[in-house]
């Protein structure tokens, strides 16, 4: 692998482990830090911001690849991130605790353009594919292991001072991660990109395929998220034979193996046929969940609709890929902001629509969650694009 790869990819192993050690915690540390009522608030902000800054900080971190280069954006992303830990580290408050938050809770939205930036420069287009869903499962690495280093510091020192333990590693991991990306990662910031930071001028740059798979995105999101919240509700409490909270858990691992097994294989039948066939077959699986969960009313029925959630990461990676190829060259970076902030913008409607469809009744949150799913489906089969189009704007 180009150094560039290696780099990258041991800069989101150890991010990642630093990410998920010590925010996967912050919740119980909260409860820690404020009174009841206070840290429940908290808590809702927290998760609140999660969503709100992951959609927000797409387009600036787009933005700022083009200005400072992709190596010295990805430092300063890095030192957003540690100047965040450093303050939960040594303000023990809980408004301490989100205003740190701020700066490290969405750090792979704000780092995502650079990264599939940098990913197009050190893969071969025909690769594009099997290069991103090698970062998908890299990403899992940290995903599956920091949980388990954060809860281990929490065993050895409680809650409040297990917390600050994981932090402070992983204000260390991602200072290695700094050192890493420095000494592997090609400066490339001499390179001519006139960086935009206007995202209306954008817009108009966006060609059209890529505007076609957006607007197919976004309704497949707003299939997956109406009923996300409440899948938990619906396995646990509404089928007719519910199943406990700790078989949901093993569902849930069903659902990531599958995700881990399909990755690759689909990756590199991707780079070979062509990326479109498995988006759309992507898009067919994430439209399939929520009727095949309208159906599900034991154990049984339910694996095999969480084995069907984890086929909507069939082509998941080739969708990304698709979007690099789409987008113009020396506006990689750029389009992946302004897509995904256009996109997470929108769907974070998607929740709130969905809670008001659930006290309707469930079934009527999982018919409107297929029926936008079927909508996105059926617009990317006939508008979806699968090759790089010509940086002009369209319909």
């Amino acid at each position: 692998m180009k150094r560039n790869m290696i780099g990258l990819l041991g800069m989101i192993v150890l991010v990642g482990m630093g990410e998920h050690m010590a925010e996967r915690f912050l919740p119980l540390y909260l409860q820690q830090l404020a009174q009841a009522s206070t840290a429940v608030m908290a808590i809702g902000l927290l998760a609140g911001m999660d969503d709100l800054l992951s959609a927000l900080y797409s387009f600036p971190g787009g933005y700022l690849s083009d200005r400072l280069g992709t190596k010295r954006a990805l430092l300063f992303f890095n030192a957003l991130s540690m100047a965040g830990y450093l303050l939960v580290i040594f303000v023990q408050t809980w408004w301490a605790v989100l205003a740190g938050a701020a700066f490290f809770i969405s750090w792979s939205a704000i780092s995502l353009p650079a990264t599939m930036d940098l990913l197009s420069k050190a893969v071969p287009k025909n690769r594009r594919a099997m290069g991103v869903s090698v970062l998908a499962l890299v990403r899992r690495v940290p995903k599956m292991l920091g949980p388990v280093a954060g809860g281990t510091c929490i065993a050895i020192w409680g809650v409040a001072q297990g917390v600050r333990a994981a932090f402070i590693c992983a204000l260390a991991l991602a200072l290695a991660a700094a050192v890493l990306q420095q000494v592997l990662i090609d400066d490339d910031s001499q390179e001519k990109k006139a960086a935009e930071a206007n995202p209306m001028r954008l817009w108009r740059e966006m060609p059209a395929g890529l505007r076609s798979l957006l607007m197919s995105d976004i309704l497949i999101r707003f299939c997956e998220r109406i009923p996300d919240s409440f899948v938990v509700i619906w396995a646990t409490r509404t089928v007719l034979h519910p199943v406990s909270e700790l078989t949901f858990g093993w569902l849930s691992a069903i659902e990531n193996i599958t995700a881990v097994l399909v990755y690759l294989p689909v990756a590199y039948m991707a780079d070979r046929f062509g990326k479109k066939p498995f988006v759309l077959i992507t898009f067919g699986f994430f439209t399939c969940f929520p009727l095949a969960l309208l159906h599900t009313q034991s154990f049984w029925p339910l694996v095999a609709a969480f084995v069907l959630r984890g086929l909507k990461e069939f082509g998941e990676p080739t969708r990304k890929a698709l979007i690099m190829d789409l987008a113009p060259e020396g506006r990689k970076a750029a389009m992946f902001g302004l897509y995904y902030l256009v996109r997470d913008v929108l769907v974070a409607f998607a929740a709130f629509g969905g809670a008001l469809l659930w006290r309707v009744s469930p079934e009527l949150n999982l018919k409107v969650a297929f029926a936008f799913g079927v909508v996105g489906t059926l617009w990317f089969a006939w508008r979806g694009r699968d090759c790089t189009a010509p940086a002009s704007s369209g319909g």
